[in-house]
């Protein structure tokens, strides 16, 4: 919900296999991709590293491109990538301004990321690190989400308690299931509106995330 894919690095990498996609249709799908794959069944049966090929060819078949050789190739070139650089390196353009606020307001900042390891040095590369009190990667910690035991580990570390503390992500099963499984409030990123009837708080930014936690409306 901070950081997204650089579709453009996609986009390009596709078309050094010979297919057209345009960066904006690739953002446009993700959204669709990601919810296909949000299921308990989903979740349950694999890992997030298990899940990246699948997701990324969801995203590709969402925005109407057909799976083929060529975009295995661009994949594989793609997930080398992620293993060295780390994919997730464009910057919400809402971020800034909500996490200066969220800051102003005086609320301890944690991230609780699935990652591959390379989550802090990222943070750091995008001049994004020093804007929280504590960034967890779950390649570092050995364990990632939805289980509990991750988001207790963030709330020992930042010496935060469950009842005061609100979880955000963009992913129901992974996110809002293994915050409140751990004690904690959850609200899910719902910014193409496809988690209608969704048992949890829904905003459709971090803006308004950041305008409900404000006022007191969370």
């Amino acid at each position: 919900m901070l950081l997204h894919p650089n579709w453009q690095r996609v986009a390009d990498a596709l078309r050094r296999q010979g297919v057209a996609v345009d960066a904006h249709a690739l953002a446009a799908a993700e959204p669709h991709a990601k919810r296909e794959l949000d299921t308990p069944e989903q979740v349950r049966a694999s890992s997030d590293a298990s899940r990246a090929w699948l997701y990324f060819e969801l995203v590709l078949s969402h925005a109407s491109v057909t799976l083929s050789e060529r975009t295995s190739a661009a994949l594989t070139e793609l997930c080398r990538y992620h293993e060295q650089w780390n994919l997730w390196e464009s910057v919400a353009p809402d971020a800034g301004a909500a996490l200066a606020r969220l800051r102003t307001a005086g609320l301890k900042l944690v991230v609780v990321s699935n990652a591959n390891g390379t989550l802090g040095a990222h943070m750091e590369r995008l001049g994004l690190a020093s804007r929280f009190d504590l960034v967890l990667d779950s390649y570092d910690e050995g364990v990632e989400k939805p289980d509990p035991r991750f988001f207790r580990i963030a709330l020992d570390r930042s010496d935060s308690q469950p009842e005061t503390t609100l979880h955000a992500g963009d992913l129901y099963e992974v996110d809002v299931v293994g915050a409140r499984a751990a004690g904690l409030r959850a609200v899910l990123l719902d910014a193409a509106g496809l988690y209608a009837g969704c048992d949890c708080p829904r905003v459709p930014s971090l803006d308004a995330l950041t305008q409900a936690l404000v006022d007191g409306g969370l």
